[in-house]
């Protein structure tokens, strides 16, 4: 059984609960797997600790909480320190590179940066900093391909938004895939 622990972290108003929901339905709809998510977050909303867990599987979902996180997505630095900790031996970690500081990780590791915002904010809108961490997703974590995620974004965001969030999607794919050597595009 291939399973997958996704934990998408940050503060609230960064659209945290969004990008889990499009992991989630990228990999139940779009990519014909099973997944649970669920989520937390302080009771101010913004600016507040929030996450999001993801659970990805090619079988039913017993326990739908993640226990030992394989995929680790943190866009700042309180999340970072607070999810840390429960990263597996050879987890992926995925950070918002202007935002979070890493400590040493733990052996089998490896981490991936994207200045996620800034690209946002160069794009004119930081309010698809979570898209673009989403691309990035689809390009280095390797849980879920290209084309059910991409789906699953166009499904996900407001009408009339589609354009903005697919370039923010494709931004960060092309920077992840350009991390990994991977080469651009999907």
């Amino acid at each position: 059984m291939a399973q997958n622990e996704v934990r998408v972290s940050g503060f609230g108003g960064q659209g945290v609960i969004m990008a889990a929901s499009i992991i989630g339905k990228a990999a139940s709809i779009f990519n014909n797997q099973f997944a649970t998510m669920t989520q937390a977050f302080g009771p101010e909303a913004r600016g507040s600790s929030c996450s999001a867990q993801v659970v990805i599987s090619d079988d039913q979902i017993l326990y739908p909480y993640v226990r030992n996180t394989d995929i680790l997505v943190a866009m700042s630095q309180e999340a970072f320190d607070k999810f840390f900790p429960e990263m597996r031996e050879n987890a992926v970690l995925l950070y918002e590179s202007d935002l979070v500081k890493l400590c040493k990780l733990k052996p089998g590791q490896k981490s991936y940066g994207i200045p996620a915002t800034r690209l946002a904010e160069e794009m004119g809108r930081s309010i698809v900093t979570n898209i673009i961490m989403v691309g990035f997703f689809a390009a280095a974590g390797g849980a879920i391909g290209y084309e059910a995620v991409r789906k699953a974004v166009e499904d996900s965001v407001p009408p009339g938004t589609e354009k903005l969030n697919l370039k923010a999607f494709q931004t960060g794919y092309e920077y992840g895939a350009k991390l990994l050597g991977k080469g651009g595009a999907a």
